[in-house]
């Protein structure tokens, strides 16, 4: 079975999304005085770059039906830690972006005792779990040390719980409600992509979801008591005196959690934040970008070869995530002597990531980090000579 060039094409764009989110202002003319690309990139990219993960997990092991189910999950543990490894390493560099790998790898261990669900299954479990995990969150927080809102590295095993707690509960990208994204993407993953039904299922369903949860955002933050108690609750640094304050602060982002104090903070709407409504509305629209990416390779399927080409970085986001972060933590250093570098110019960074992924796609070739792991997790499981 080759590969699904749409599935591709979605990675690629959720990459190229991150990107964005990075290294656009924040600030710009856009609604509430926010950057319209950052608003449109910023949690949706990330989301979307956690649903592909749920994807690729149930479409490698379709790849390899002759493997037993506990070869799958071992091959899959080892190539969770690999990309943890990678993620704490790249957590050294001084980039000043949240790196999402050391979070990624812990996310790839939830899928292991779920790896031969069905579709259904997994469907029900991810509404159950994008349902009760923000509960959960919001209970659990403020019985736990609060985010240092530091990115996980070696030197963080020094205080493990901490680094424990950051990682499932309270970090940039927390297991806890992130799995709710890992779950749908395993569901998408055991439909039949190639088929038209799912396609059109996909981009449709992912509209509507996405259109409720902001409406149902807009409903559930229109009371002037429901204001005033999150404005009473905000415990972040941004300066907040009045709802324009904070709702320009939530079109920013939270951070990974919403504050505590309030269960209204469940319905809130703000990239990044794990809210019920985050939840639903992110996995609405990668819902959508991956119908869409799919109905795209199916009109263009007499010119698939070209565009495998133009989403080549979608066959190597792991080596090209990296390059990203090693590019970005360098152009920071070299700021310090003047603040246009052209190496955080966001337009470099789209063209190089294009350039390469097609440049490998070309030649064939998968990327380093993509060999790295994948011979990791093969020798895990390959019976000895």
């Amino acid at each position: 079975m080759g590969r699904i060039v749409g599935i591709d094409l979605a990675r690629c764009l959720a990459l190229l999304g991150m990107i964005t989110a990075h290294l656009v202002s924040s600030t710009g003319d856009g609604p509430g005085g926010v950057n319209t690309w950052f608003q449109i990139t910023a949690g949706r990219s990330s989301a979307l770059f956690a649903v592909l993960a749920g994807v690729s997990i149930v479409l490698v092991t379709r790849a390899r039906p002759a493997r037993g189910a506990r070869d799958h999950r071992l091959a899959l543990v080892v190539r969770a830690l690999a990309i943890a490894v990678i993620g704490l390493f790249l957590g050294v560099l001084s980039s000043g972006l949240a790196v999402i790998l050391t979070y990624y790898g812990v996310l790839f261990l939830v899928a292991v005792p779920v790896l031969t669900w069905s579709a259904g299954r997994l469907g029900i479990l991810a509404l159950a779990w994008g349902l009760a995990s923000p509960i959960a969150s919001l209970a659990l927080r403020p019985h736990l040390p609060e985010s240092t809102f530091d990115v996980p590295d070696p030197a963080s095993f020094a205080h493990p719980l901490q680094l424990l707690s950051e990682v499932l509960v309270t970090g940039y990208y927390p297991v806890l409600t992130w799995a709710t994204y890992l779950f749908a993407g395993m569901a998408i993953g055991r439909l039949d992509l190639r088929g038209t039904w799912a396609r059109r299922r996909l981009f449709v369903t992912g509209a509507w979801v996405a259109v409720l949860a902001l409406a149902t955002a807009r409903y559930a933050t229109r009371s002037e008591s429901v204001r005033a108690a999150l404005l009473d609750t905000y415990d972040r640094w941004e300066p907040v005196s009045n709802w324009a304050d904070l709702e320009q602060v939530m079109r920013t982002g939270l951070y990974g959690t919403t504050p505590t104090g309030s269960w209204s903070w469940l319905w809130v709407w703000s990239p990044h934040s794990g809210s019920i409504v985050d939840l639903t509305h992110t996995v609405g629209t990668s819902m959508l970008v991956i119908g869409a990416s799919l109905m795209v390779a199916e009109a263009l399927r007499r010119h698939q070869r070209w565009l495998q080409v133009v989403a080549g970085a979608g066959t190597m986001t792991l080596t090209l995530y990296a390059a990203h972060v090693t590019v970005v933590a360098a152009g920071r250093a070299d700021a310090l002597a003047g603040p246009d570098i052209w190496v955080l110019d966001v337009r470099w960074h789209l063209v190089g990531v294009l350039v390469v992924g097609a440049g490998f796609a070309l030649a064939r070739q998968r990327g380093p980090l993509e060999r790295l792991v994948s011979l990791l997790s093969e020798a895990a499981v390959r019976p000895p000579r």
